[in-house]
C-alpha cells in the first residue's frame, strides 16, 4: 500500500532556500576574513623589512646636493664651468658675499630740445635725449627724431649737412662750451645772427668721453617765446 507523503507546508518550502543562503554567506565571510588576515600579515612583514633596511642605510650619509652640482658642472663649457664652480665654492665656505661695485655709466651728454611752439597750457614743449659726444649736433637731432629743418625738411630744400644752405640753425641756451668753436662756414652764414645761434651740421658736441647737459632751442627763427638769460 502506497502511503501518501504528507504535503509540505508552503512556509517550510520557502524557508529552506533562506537557510542555505545563510550558510553560504557565512562560509564566504569566513574565507574573506582569513584572506584579510593573511594580507595584513604580509603587510606587517613588509613594513618590518622596510624599517630594517632604512635603519641599515642611515649609517651611510646620502650624497649632498653640492656634489651633484660639481658633477654636472663638468659638462659645461669652460667659461660657464668656472662660473658654476665659483658659485659652489661660495656655498661650501659659507663666506659672506661681497657686493660687486656698481658699474659706471658710459660717458654721455643729456639734451633738452625745446620746440619753437608752446603747449596748449602755455608751457614749453621739451624733448629729452641722451647721446654720446664726438658727433655733429645735426646727427644727434636727426637720430633722436627732433625737428631740425622745419619747413625745409624736404628733398632738395636743404643741403643735407653740407653747410651751404644755413637751414639747420639752432640756438644754444645752455651748454655752449661743449660745442666746437665756430668755423669759417658758420661765421659766414651766421654773421648777422645772434652769437648763440649755431649751424647744427657744423657744430660738434664734445668728445666721445664728454659728459654734460645742453639746452637747445629748435628753429629759433620761428620761436614764439624769449629766453631769460639772467
Amino acid at each position: 500500500m502506497i502511503t501518501p507523503k504528507p504535503r509540505q507546508n508552503l512556509g517550510e518550502r520557502a524557508r529552506t532556500p533562506t537557510v542555505c543562503s545563510a550558510a553560504v554567506a557565512l562560509h564566504w565571510t569566513n574565507s574573506a576574513a582569513a584572506a584579510a588576515a593573511a594580507a595584513l600579515h604580509l603587510a606587517m612583514a613588509a613594513t618590518l623589512q622596510f624599517l630594517s633596511l632604512l635603519a641599515a642605510s642611515s649609517s651611510h650619509p646620502a650624497p649632498s646636493c653640492r656634489s651633484e652640482k660639481k658633477s654636472r658642472s663638468v659638462h659645461l663649457p669652460q667659461q660657464q664651468r668656472n662660473r658654476r664652480l665659483r658659485v659652489i665654492r661660495a656655498v661650501e665656505t659659507d663666506e659672506p658675499s661681497v657686493a660687486a661695485p656698481p658699474e659706471e655709466e658710459p660717458p654721455s651728454v643729456d639734451f633738452a630740445f625745446v620746440s619753437p611752439r608752446l603747449l596748449p597750457d602755455g608751457t614749453p614743449d621739451v624733448h629729452y635725449r641722451t647721446a654720446c659726444g664726438g658727433q655733429k649736433l645735426r646727427d644727434i637731432m636727426l637720430q633722436g627724431h627732433i625737428d631740425l629743418y622745419g619747413p625745409y625738411d624736404k628733398f632738395l630744400l636743404n643741403c643735407s649737412g653740407g653747410g651751404e644752405c644755413g637751414t639747420c640753425i639752432v640756438e644754444v641756451v645752455e651748454g655752449g662750451e661743449m660745442l666746437s668753436p665756430k668755423n669759417e662756414v658758420e661765421k659766414e652764414k651766421l654773421r648777422r645772427k645772434p652769437k648763440t645761434w649755431r649751424l647744427a651740421c657744423q657744430a660738434t658736441v664734445g668728445k666721445p668721453d664728454s659728459r654734460g647737459q645742453m639746452v637747445i632751442q629748435q628753429l629759433p627763427e620761428w620761436k614764439v617765446h624769449e629766453w631769460d638769460r639772467q
